[in-house]
């Protein structure tokens, strides 16, 4: 079993790390303060009283200086590095300079004859004779000697020099340890003091610096979880030009591509899609074809071998019998060859391979055509023909196609001829639009049949097709032939009949000059 890792906040991870090691750098200054600042404050103190004395033996080496001169070095001496200083005439030992304040002075000068002439005062501990520092003298070299001592009363410490400036000055210098722990215990205390205080800041500078760094990046997740659910919409926006911003261009670009690819696959599967289905309902139209062509041939065909057959029986029978068996086997044969003359069109048409040539002709001449051809069954039908067509109306469209269309539709309402026998041929005008419509007195059509008769091999008669010799593939021709001219054309049931109709672009043209 996995574990489920809790999530943890970047941007807490950060504030963590950051003040972490803040507090890391209080702590250890806290150290370094309490371990080394007694020892660097000795020192400083130290080299503050070397560079006194070093600074007024220059002084009065050099005689350049005048008395005031040196008496206001001394002074800035004391004030800056409180260093208390009383010098005496080494020839009279009379105190000529006095840097000191009355208790310094009383206890200086003691100190100084005890270090001349061995003998100290009641209230000063000497931790060693003059000539005896080997434990006690904390600074030595061939100009100057620096002694740590203690008074008894007081438990005072200092660091104090004495000797000659010049072999003509005796001096002695003193100046007081504070205490150090104590004012280390004080540092300590300040720097927990201002280092509580600058954590807590740093937790709230570092919150909102954290929420500037971290929102780019929580950005480019969320950019980064949409798109792992195919969802590349939102993109990244950020103007920064650090490595954030290169990686938010880089998903920018990648989801780019990534949505151009999905997109590309997505139409490539509904091409396939629509392939496979176009495949099964060619496959379905083949076998529907072959099932409708069977069954439209097995009948003409049944018919040609029974009278063939008896024909070749009854040979010795009478001519006109002989007569009637061979007439029933041509008519049988010429409905066979119209209908697969009708199925090679309609292939044609259906897949493309039949060029439109497109001209301009006059419909009313060709409907007049259609009709005198037709003429002899027109008669034999007994049709009663009503034609309402004006003189003459200039189309678009191809010529040879479009007489097939009218031939369809005069066919298709002789073979439904009914009650008055009445057919009605029109041509009307619209502004832009030429309407040819064949009506014929009849039994309307189902309205469940309207949007079916345009299909191959569908007849709503069944049980009567063959008294008339349809095949239902004409109005599929028709369908064909105006969808390729992109051209309207429909069917509607009127009272006592039916009306096919359909139309052409018009086309402007004054009367056709006679020749």
């Amino acid at each position: 079993m996995g574990m489920h890792m809790k999530k943890i906040s970047l941007r807490l991870k950060l504030t963590v790390i950051f003040i972490s090691l803040l507090a890391v750098t209080l702590a250890l200054v806290y150290f370094l303060n309490s371990q080394f600042l007694d020892d660097f404050y000795y020192q400083n103190k130290t080299q503050s009283m070397v560079e006194s004395y070093q600074t007024i033996q220059n002084m009065i080496v050099e005689g350049n200086y005048s008395s005031d001169e040196i008496e206001l070095e001394m002074t800035k001496i004391r004030d800056k590095y409180n260093i208390a200083m009383l010098y005496l005439d080494a020839d009279n030992l009379e105190l000529v300079g006095n840097y000191a304040s009355r208790v310094e002075e009383k206890s200086m000068t003691q100190k100084l004859w005890q270090y001349m002439l061995g003998s100290a005062a009641d209230d000063v501990t000497i931790y060693s004779q003059p000539n005896d520092f080997e434990n006690q003298v904390v600074y030595n070299d061939e100009q100057i000697q620096i002694l740590e001592t203690k008074e008894a009363m007081t438990q005072n410490t200092y660091l104090e020099s004495w000797g000659l400036f010049d072999e003509k000055i005796v001096y002695v210098m003193s100046t007081p340890l504070e205490s150090i722990q104590e004012s280390v215990s004080i540092a300590n205390r300040l720097l927990l003091m201002v280092g509580s205080a600058v954590l807590l800041l740093a937790v709230i500078i570092l919150l909102v610096i954290t929420r500037q760094v971290t929102k780019p990046i929580l950005d480019l997740a969320e950019i980064s979880e949409k798109m792992s659910h195919l969802d590349f919409q939102k993109r990244y926006t950020g103007k920064e030009r650090d490595e954030i911003g290169i990686l938010g261009n880089s998903i920018n670009t990648m989801a780019d591509r990534l949505q151009e690819t999905i997109e590309e696959l997505q139409e490539a599967n509904e091409q396939l899609k629509r392939d496979i289905q176009e495949k099964v309902e060619i496959d379905e139209v083949r076998k529907e074809f072959l099932s409708n062509v069977s069954h439209e041939l097995k009948t003409p065909i049944a018919l040609i071998q029974g009278y063939a057959e008896g024909l070749q029986e009854s040979v010795n029978d009478s001519p006109e019998s002989r007569d009637f068996y061979c007439e029933v086997i041509m008519d049988e044969a010429d409905k066979m060859n119209k209908m697969v003359r009708k199925l090679l069109t309609l292939n044609h048409l259906e897949f493309g391979k039949d060029v439109l040539d497109l001209t301009e002709f006059d419909i009313v001449a060709l409907v007049q055509s259609v009709l005198g051809a037709n003429a002899i069954t027109l008669k034999q039908k007994e049709a009663q023909v009503h034609v309402n067509m004006p003189e003459f109306a200039v189309v678009v469209g191809d010529e040879f196609k479009i007489e097939e269309v009218v031939t369809n539709y005069l066919s298709n309402a002789l073979n439904h001829l009914d009650y008055e026998r009445e057919i009605e041929v029109s041509v009307t005008e619209t502004e832009d639009k030429v309407r040819v419509s064949v009506y014929n007195s009849g039994n309307p059509i189902p309205e469940e049949d309207l949007s079916k008769i345009w299909d191959k091999f569908y007849k709503v008669d069944k049980a009567h097709t063959r008294e008339y010799g349809g095949s239902g593939i004409g109005l599929s021709i028709v369908k064909a032939i105006m969808e390729s001219q992109g051209e309207a054309y429909g069917v509607e049931n009127c009272k006592n009949g039916v009306e096919f109709w359909f139309e052409l672009s018009k086309v402007e043209a004054v009367t056709p000059q006679t020749e």
